[in-house]
């Protein structure tokens, strides 16, 4: 019995490296949920700028860890880079602590600081991202790997611990209205201290704790300089990277520098999203390019490709958390939950409270499907993740119908939203990542969970363009009225505005006219939540209607 109960422990390392990313997402989370409000409220940016600063910051968060992975496997080795980049985003942290203290005086400098710490935080994030998971594979010896499913969803349970705590405290500190709703925009920069702070605890517990538990179960050190570490996972013969002509690699950056010009000038997008929405599509290529596929596996990467894709519209509609949400929060929002009045970056608080409620309860969902044989194929699990973000938005869209411009959402519509949220993403996130995990040439993994995490990258570059499109809510009215505006009518071009009205209201952040997406003048919030009810809906259907020709692409593997 003690044998049994020996063999089914779980190294001392994974806990180690749960606390350490349970500490950097505590500091990711809490910065990620006063960041855009710090943007509009003491940088004095518009909401539509705050969001595509946001966007393009979870984007290439999502980026760089392919040139962090990179630069581990080549030079330094997963160590020293969760150590340089946990460091890297403390100190990108403190720059943005800096940065809300000196705004008041020079909110040009503090512009700047923001724009060097958000630049900071993401090769910090390129750095640590990639290693850090990395490390809990290589944990467990070849014949313990199918204990790998229930490492990771401990794992996932520190990822959410982090993020929840993170959301928790940095809110409290950070995002303060006195009893009569008037923000201190002054106490931002503690928020972003405690974010640094968090880092630098996560930090000092791998540095100190490596040596003695992150070792593998002969006693060697792991992620140590690529020089020094033993490979056991391949097969004999069989090839450890993947070897791409130089024809193909000509052809990829060719790729490259005409998809980011055809997107940066052909569709409007920044250069930012071009950059990422280019890389993703050049990797893929190259990748599909490789003459030593055989059949089976273009096709197995055929439907990575695929499912890759649709994941872009389940994040564009998930990440409007962290700015469209977190606005109509602040501005249409009645906040009080039971008896308490939530910082309005709370509210996002309840995805991470939600999932580690439910991560556990949905893996023995799957396990219990799976013994009676009726689990449903992955991407028949992530179509219904689709649909369950399009109902979120629906329900949501149905109750901002009739509020009109000084109307408050009620919380519960929010906190529902987050639940439903919730159950989408753990149908997706944690099922994609495993299906690329399946499905993968081993030569190629790495290189495909690149691409799939380019996917989230796009993702997130398309909530920013999303989330920028948010109508005028409840307080943009108000303040309007206050200057003798009747900003309803100037939006419905009734009537016309002097110079020095437009000023005023560019001065306070109040956009003159509708938003407008693929065409279509966006009047109010039902029409701004409709539009992600149909690009989830569409993509749900579409996607479930390629499952039985996926299922064959995929040769036996669910």
């Amino acid at each position: 019995m003690s044998e049994t109960a020996v063999k089914t422990k779980h190294p001392k390392g994974l806990w180690v490296l749960f606390g350490t990313e349970m500490w950097e997402r505590f500091n990711f989370y809490g910065m990620r949920a006063i960041l855009t409000l710090f943007l509009v409220n003491s940088l004095m940016m518009k909401e539509e700028t705050a969001s595509l600063i946001y966007g393009g910051f979870l984007g290439l968060c999502y980026l760089t860890p392919m040139l962090g992975g990179f630069i581990s496997d080549r030079f330094f080795g997963n160590r020293n880079c969760i150590l340089l980049g946990g460091l890297m985003m403390a100190v990108g942290q403190f720059l943005l602590f800096t940065s809300a203290s000196v705004f008041g005086t020079n909110i040009a400098f503090a512009t700047t600081l923001m724009w060097v710490a958000l630049g900071i935080i993401v090769f910090g994030n390129g750095f640590f991202k990639p290693n850090i998971s990395s490390m809990v594979g290589s944990l467990y010896p070849k014949q313990e790997k199918s204990k790998l499913d229930t490492a990771f969803t401990i794992f996932y349970m520190g990822i959410n611990l982090g993020a929840f705590l993170g959301q928790l405290i940095c809110p409290i500190v950070g995002d303060v209205k006195d009893s009569g709703g008037v923000r201190d925009i002054h106490a931002f920069k503690w928020g972003f201290l405690a974010a640094s702070v968090a880092m630098l605890i996560g930090t000092a517990v791998f540095y100190f704790l490596k040596n003695k538990y992150v070792i593998t179960p002969e006693g060697r050190p792991l992620g140590g300089l690529p020089k020094h570490n033993v490979n056991d996972d391949y097969e004999e013969g069989e090839s450890q990277k993947a070897v791409f002509s130089q024809t193909a690699l000509i052809g990829a950056v060719i790729a490259f520098v005409g998809l980011g010009l055809t997107f940066h000038y052909l569709f409007g997008q920044n250069a930012i999203y071009s950059l990422i929405y280019a890389s993703g599509l050049s990797l893929a290529g190259l990748i599909i390019s490789d003459s030593s596929l055989t059949k089976v596996e273009k096709d197995r990467i055929k439907v990575i490709y695929i499912v890759a894709f649709f994941v872009i519209f389940f994040w564009a509609a998930f990440e409007q958390a962290g700015s469209s949400l977190t606005f109509i929060a602040d501005n249409q929002c009645d906040r009080n939950f039971f008896g308490y009045n939530m910082p309005p970056s709370m509210v996002q608080i309840f995805n991470g409270l939600f999932v580690v409620a439910f991560a556990v309860p949905f893996s023995m969902l799957w396990d219990y499907l799976r013994s009676k044989d009726r689990e449903p194929i992955s991407p028949v699990k992530q179509a219904v993740g689709l649909a369950l973000v399009a109902l979120s938005y629906f329900i949501i869209a149905h109750n901002v119908k009739d509020l009109g411009n000084n109307g408050l959402l009620a919380i519960k519509w929010l906190i529902l939203l987050y639940l439903i949220q919730t159950c989408a993403e753990l149908c997706l996130s944690p099922i994609g990542l495993s299906l690329v995990g399946k499905l993968s040439p081993k030569r190629f993994s790495s290189l495909l969970y690149g691409v799939f995490f380019l996917s989230n990258a796009s993702g997130y570059a398309l909530a920013g363009t999303l989330g920028s499109i948010l109508p005028a809510t409840g307080d943009k009215f108000n303040k309007a009225k206050e200057m003798g505006i009747d900003l309803q009518a100037v939006l419905d071009k009734k009537i016309t505005l002097t110079a020095q009205q437009v000023k005023l209201l560019a001065d306070n952040q109040i956009t003159d006219h509708n938003p407008v997406f693929a065409g279509f003048e966006i009047h109010n919030l039902f029409e701004f939540f409709m539009v992600f009810v149909i690009l989830c809906g569409l993509a749900s259907v579409i996607l479930m209607a390629l499952t039985p020709k996926l299922k064959k692409m995929m040769h036996g593997v669910r």
